[in-house]
């Protein structure tokens, strides 16, 4: 019993250290501090450990290619150019850019994943609002808030939803079926909400009719490796083939042709990319291993067993919203891949893992570490000198994500 007790004390004490960063310190230290310390006081198995780390294989994969093709496309200047291309668009208005930016971002979150809007367009964002001469906050917090709003709109615009669903992720057709509505309604209140938020600081006119550059040669390799990544994704999804290997060659592919175009070393542009996010993953798989070594998991499945045949709505409610403050807690990844072993023991029917989906994906709206995307968004903004506090984003989220997580699921439910 006191060995469980510290388990427990362990990986909260790890999470509480990931969200509030002591000293400053990388989320990915206490993370893999807290794992480290699971292993070396032998509260998990080493063969577990190690099988939970390679559990996280496609997801490490993906990151590596996405980040990629976000660093090339950052050193070659698609950013600048596209941010060019929002600004004179927006002709003069702060509120047109706000928009304009929103809508880009559910394109690359429905076609390309959260995480790759955290990655690939708070650059470009950043970028628009220095030439627009606007304050970049504003248009910063959609690239955080609209990775979540967005990410169910497609089986791959979270990676989190092929964690849930594993192998049985359901066809295109089918789950446009069930999560069109819902996902809609996501996105349109949380632009509402988000807009309503930042509206002082929307007022007043921005910079227009800038000067439009030429995208270089390299810059065009990097916006075709983009495309063409959004397009085999979308091909080997239908296929419920893993997306890990196909994002980290493409984004290999991409990187390796823009250095033989311009005969230069690779290791300056490896440097430059936020390798901690690796082993934070890595621990976060392993701190969900020993929720499941230690009964956590069989205790939640068993808890859902037990839920009465005919009330399925109020238990499909009910885990919607406890899984979405979870992620608050511990991070959307790790609530997937517990979410997603309770459902399997448990066998828990289709509404109520639907509602765990969106509680997975739309909840982490509520804290600057709920998801994987906001900590590489988190990452994205302080390489550009910006930060963001855990209060500031908790005011946002608090009036953004609670009335939206409400009305996208009491629409899931309804539609039974």
């Amino acid at each position: 019993m006191n060995s469980l007790f510290l388990s427990w004390g362990i990986a909260a004490a790890a999470t509480v250290g990931v969200i509030v960063r002591p000293f400053r310190w990388p989320e990915a230290v206490w993370a893999v501090a807290g794992a480290g310390l699971l292993v070396s006081l032998h509260l998990l198995p080493v063969d577990l450990a190690i099988r939970a780390v390679d559990r996280g294989s496609d997801v490490y994969l993906f990151l590596i290619g996405m980040m990629l093709l976000s660093e090339v496309a950052r050193r070659e200047g698609l950013f600048d150019w596209v941010a060019g291309l929002a600004v004179n668009h927006a002709k003069g208005s702060p509120r047109k850019l706000f928009l304009l930016v929103y809508l880009v971002g559910v394109v690359i979150t429905a076609f390309l994943s959260n995480d790759a809007t955290a990655v690939v367009l708070t650059p470009a964002v950043f970028a628009a609002a220095k030439k627009a001469r606007t304050p970049p906050l504003p248009l910063l917090f959609i690239c955080a808030f609209v990775a979540n709003a967005a990410s169910f709109v497609l089986p791959i615009s979270n990676p989190a939803n092929l964690v849930l669903y594993g192998n049985h992720t359901p066809a295109l057709g089918v789950w446009l079926t069930r999560f069109a509505v819902p996902s809609l309604l996501s996105i349109g209140l949380t632009y509402l909400l988000l807009r309503w938020t930042q509206r002082a600081t929307l007022s007043g006119q921005c910079e227009a009719d800038l000067e439009s550059s030429q995208l270089s040669a390299s810059g065009r390799v990097a916006l075709a490796g983009i495309a063409i990544t959004a397009a085999v994704l979308l091909t080997v999804s239908a296929f419920d083939i893993p997306l890990g290997w196909p994002t980290a060659t493409l984004g290999a592919l991409t990187a390796m042709v823009v250095l033989i175009q311009e005969r230069k070393s690779p290791l300056p542009m490896i440097r430059e990319i936020s390798w901690s996010v690796l082993p934070l993953v890595a621990a976060l798989f392993v701190l969900v291993e020993m929720l499941d070594h230690t009964g956590v998991i069989a205790a939640l499945a068993t808890l859902l067993q037990r839920a009465p045949p005919n009330g399925e709505l109020a238990t499909a409610a009910s885990a919607g919203g406890v899984i979405a403050l979870a992620s608050n807690l511990m991070n959307n990844l790790p609530a997937g891949l517990i979410a997603s072993s309770t459902v399997m023991q448990a066998q828990g029917s289709r509404l109520v893992t639907d509602a765990l989906l969106i509680g997975v994906d739309l909840g982490p709206n509520l804290s600057i570490t709920g998801s994987l995307a906001t900590i590489l968004w988190l990452n994205a903004i302080r390489r550009e000198g910006e930060d963001v506090g855990f209060m500031t984003f908790l005011k946002v989220g608090a009036v953004v994500m609670l009335p939206t997580l409400a009305l996208t699921l009491f629409a899931r439910i309804v539609m039974g």
